[in-house]
């Protein structure tokens, strides 16, 4: 074949030069609404507010500006007033766009994260004075950053980013997308439905339960998210104070340690390395991992309702379900939703098993991995998302419920030769072998109601047995299943 020529093909712009920026993954481009709310919290210019917050907290703490008895932790360092605690909590409350831009100029000339940090933290102890006119900030600037590793900073800031994405976006939004399953779960707990065991027709169940059995797997892992230990440290190079007991031997440096962790609403950590290590984000990630894989189980369970037709969709106006076959309305919620937990996990697995490591005292590896702890939570709360919304336009079919019920009458004979045994162990004649004789009824090939009703009839059963089992259907032989609903899900 002749090759296209390009030769007139007019010149592409570089689309990484185009203004405004073009993201380059999806959370940041397509799909930045969804997780719009863990920017403030997963962010790079989310970590750089949280180091500026833990440094300025850590500076007040040096100063014993926090307690009204105890005093300095470093003897002769002023004790600041109100004023000047507002305007140093102030820097982190307002570090907008100017600031992040200030920020990243700082560091082009450090060339170290949190270097820049202590910088700009000291511009905005030089310039305190225009603010606030005779004050002692100023002469405190070298208490920033005291006797501080930068993982000092680093683990306590991504503790608290983490607990804040969990407990003000992601585990919200987890608990409301279960919270709605369950709902639905108590809507359709007497809807009775053909169960399929590895994939042909079992004991019936009711939808309700079957929709409550996720809804009460999801709730138990969210309680063990819920219950998630951040913990934290700063003890400095290699974690043994040193610089603190060789600087100011008479303070109790682990008891300022864990008073000021605990201060920031973190777990102290005694015993560490030159880094926090990271266990309790281990631990985390594996829950949240399983919470996405019960969901994906969620997902393609509901994608295997719609494509039976027990769940019907309902669709959204104006929407197109497929480019060439406009009858569709593909189950693109469950499928989007299925993808990103996969993401998401194969995120979360690699934090876990990765950040648990370190050479000796300190490597550098769970730097750059810490960095994708933002897109492992985005899939996910995009994943959650999906889920939601798709949830929100199913609608249950009973006719297609009720046919495929009265298609499988062999499911009875689990409850036929039940009743056997319970008779023969009762004295009744002639129940030998109920198992054997139900398999030689009912399987390979389908039975209807009468066939089925002759059966028992021939059987011998006492009467009350008897009728009860003659009237049973497909659509009645349910169990407890709408009790346990009720019962035991909430």
């Amino acid at each position: 074949m002749p090759k296209i020529s390009n030769e007139h093909a007019p010149a592409r712009i570089t689309l990484a030069d185009v203004t405004p920026p073009i993201a380059l993954g999806p959370l940041d481009g397509r799909y930045r609404g969804a997780v719009a709310p863990l920017v403030d919290h997963l962010s790079e210019a989310a970590l750089n507010r949280e180091r500026i917050h833990v440094e300025i907290e850590w500076l007040l703490t040096l100063t014993g500006s926090l307690s009204a008895t105890g005093g300095p932790a470093v003897p002769g360092a002023p004790r600041l007033n109100s004023d000047e605690i507002a305007y140093l909590r102030a820097i982190p409350a307002q570090f907008d766009g100017a600031a992040i831009a200030e920020l990243a100029e700082i560091e082009r000339e450090t060339v170290h994260d949190v270097k820049a940090v202590e910088y700009f933290i000291k511009r905005r102890l030089d310039a305190a004075p225009d603010q606030l006119g005779d004050t002692v900030l100023p002469q405190i600037s070298e208490l920033v950053h005291f006797a501080c590793t930068s993982e000092d900073i680093n683990n306590l800031s991504y503790a608290l980013m983490v607990q804040g994405a969990v407990q003000q976006v992601w585990l919200p939004a987890a608990t409301s997308m279960v919270d709605q399953l369950a709902q639905m779960a108590h809507e359709h707990a007497a809807v009775p439905l053909l169960a399929l065991t590895h994939g042909q027709p079992a004991t019936p169940t009711t939808l309700g339960k079957e929709l409550g059995v996720l809804a009460h797997r999801l709730r138990r892992q969210l309680r063990r998210i819920a219950d998630a230990e951040y913990l934290g440290k700063i003890n400095g190079a290699t974690g043994t104070f040193g610089a603190h007991t060789a600087a100011v031997p008479s303070t109790d440096w682990p008891a300022v340690s864990r008073g000021f962790v605990e201060h920031l609403g973190l777990t102290w950590n005694p015993l560490t390395t030159q880094i926090e290590s990271h266990d309790w984000q281990a631990e985390l990630y594996s829950d949240v991992a399983r919470f996405n894989r019960v969901a994906h189980n969620l997902a393609t369970d509901i994608w295997t309702y719609i494509s039976q037709g027990v769940f019907k969709q309902i669709p959204v106006p104006g929407a197109t379900g497929s480019s060439t076959m406009p009858h569709k309305v593909n189950p693109i919620r469950f499928e989007n939703a299925e993808a990103n937990f996969e993401i998401s996990c194969a995120l979360l697995d690699t934090l876990a098993a990765t950040l648990v490591t370190s050479r000796l005292q300190r490597d550098l590896t769970d730097s750059t991995t810490q960095r994708n702890i933002g897109p492992a939570f985005g899939h996910s709360l995009l994943a959650i998302d999906n889920i939601a919304k798709g949830l929100a336009r199913l609608a249950v079919d009973r006719d297609v419920t009720a046919r495929i019920l009265d298609e499988n009458w062999e499911v009875l004979g689990e409850a036929i030769q039940s009743a056997m045994r319970a008779a023969g162990i009762a004295g009744t004649p002639g129940m030998e072998n109920p198992y054997e004789r139900l398999k030689e009824l009912t399987r390979g090939h389908r039975i209807g109601q009468a066939e089925l009703r002759e059966f028992v009839a021939s059987l011998g059963l006492p009467d009350e047995a008897a009728q009860r089992i003659a009237n049973l259907t497909p659509g009645s032989y349910v169990g407890l299943a709408e009790d346990l609903v009720k019962t035991y899900l909430d």
